[in-house]
């Protein structure tokens, strides 16, 4: 399987595995000014966009625009972590083969929102950045509410790759 096949299934992966361990409390939870949007509204806007992809990509046409926002995602944590497990199952429907076909793909960018040309790879890889942002300000509500996610959550996983390499020339060093 690609890389960035793996990668993507994990980082979904990684949320469900947080909603294990997570009251429904803290899903739901604002405490503004430190931040207005709930773990549930962070997790429904990337379920949304996931959706987006996922039926896009088998009809050669991603519209990141029109999104579900089922409201009920943002407040019902066994819902959102179900609809999580769905989508890792997608996702791992799609094939090496699959990373260079063609896509075209749409996104609201100020007043315009006009259609480009991209790839499943090129799209992955934008799913993936905009997990891990997301990822990194649940990590933060997380842990301003004293719940700590595991320390890989919210990273890049070339960061990842990066800090396992540095640990490994260090256990190798003399």
């Amino acid at each position: 399987m690609a890389s960035i096949l793996v990668d993507i299934t994990g980082s979904v992966q990684q949320a469900i595995v947080l909603l294990d361990n997570m009251p429904d409390e803290l899903f739901t939870r604002v405490d503004p000014p430190a931040y207005s949007s709930s773990i549930g509204a962070h997790l429904r806007h990337n379920i949304d966009h996931y959706h987006s992809f996922c039926q896009g990509a088998l009809d050669g046409r991603i519209d990141y625009d029109h999104r579900i926002r089922d409201p009920r995602l943002e407040r019902e944590l066994p819902l959102s972590k179900t609809i999580l497990e769905g989508i890792v199952s997608e996702l791992s429907d799609f094939a090496t083969s699959d990373l260079d076909d063609p896509v075209d793909v749409k996104m609201d960018c100020g007043d315009q929102s006009e259609w480009s040309k991209s790839s499943i790879r090129r799209e992955l890889q934008f799913l993936l950045s905009h997990t891990v942002h997301h990822y990194a300000v649940i990590g933060m509500i997380c842990r301003l509410q004293g719940h700590c996610p595991p320390d890989d959550f919210g990273v890049a996983p070339s960061t990842l790759k990066y800090r396992q390499a540095q640990q490994q020339l260090k256990a190798c060093a003399p």
